[in-house]
């Protein structure tokens, strides 16, 4: 008896987002216009190992759906800091905090027209512990993982300034 109700309420609830103009993103799978339209994003070299992992993690997110004839090109500026926070009693640092932050361009090949001028950044905190080797991994990870995160902020605005240039 509750199952065909549920499956009323869902079908009232689809049939009110279809109304509302909601869209999926990337209708159409890997053929989609702003799959192909991402795989047509070039990264170029991004300065620092910070550079390194986001543009592994651009180029990781923004050729899911294959390799394309460039049309635009992504230029990506990172600031990386690390930065000693909490002070204890005997004057070392208990807690840092690493912050990653990018400006970047959506450029046209075709008429250097820049279609996105942007921001994204993150932060992670870590915790200084006694052993040195295990704060340098815990900085590593921190860096790693900003980087994961930025990178899907910039494709995901990418991806969105994309759809509305189709």
């Amino acid at each position: 008896m509750m199952a065909p109700l549920r499956l009323l309420a869902a079908g009232v609830l689809l049939a009110g987002l279809s109304a509302c103009g909601l869209q999926p993103m990337y209708a159409g799978g890997s053929g989609g216009a702003v799959a192909r339209g991402l795989a047509a994003v070039e990264v170029p070299a991004i300065e620092g190992q910070a550079g390194w992992l986001v543009r592994n993690a651009l180029t990781d997110r923004l050729e899911a759906g294959g390799k394309q004839t460039p049309q635009y090109k992504l230029v990506v500026r990172l600031d990386d800091q690390l930065e000693g926070l909490g002070v204890l009693s005997d004057d070392t640092v208990g807690r840092e905090r690493r912050t990653l932050r990018a400006r970047y361009q959506l450029v046209s090949l075709a008429n250097n027209e820049i279609l996105l001028d942007a921001t994204a950044g993150s932060d992670a905190g870590i915790d200084v512990v006694s052993s040195e080797y295990a704060t340098i991994a815990a900085e590593q990870t921190a860096l790693e993982n900003l980087a994961k995160v930025v990178a899907d902020q910039i494709a995901t605005q990418v991806a969105l300034t994309l759809r509305e240039r189709r």
